[in-house]
């Protein structure tokens, strides 16, 4: 019985520390993925918007995937309105 609490103890013990050594970091690592995701949706959509890209056919089967999130990302890359001539979210 002691033995299960001790070992509850520093499971809890473990987290808190790991919580507050990551805290200072949560946003700088939460941009780098904002980033990240920004480059790859450019990367699959960029046939899309006259950007020669020699990946397309490994990335045209991820589009579907992808579209639901399209509208907030042509918004944080500056565009008022979709980018794409025959695909209007907005």
């Amino acid at each position: 019985m002691q033995i299960k609490r001790i070992k509850q103890w520093l499971n809890t013990a473990s987290s808190f520390a790991e919580e507050v050594y990551n805290a200072p970091y949560r946003s700088a690592i939460a941009r780098a993925k904002r980033e990240q995701d920004d480059m790859f949706m450019l990367l699959v959509f960029s046939d899309m918007m006259g950007v020669p890209n020699p990946a397309t056919y490994y990335t045209l089967e991820l589009q579907p995937l992808l579209l639901e999130r399209f509208h907030e990302w042509h918004l944080r890359m500056g565009m008022e309105h979709s980018p794409l001539d025959h695909f209007r979210c907005c």
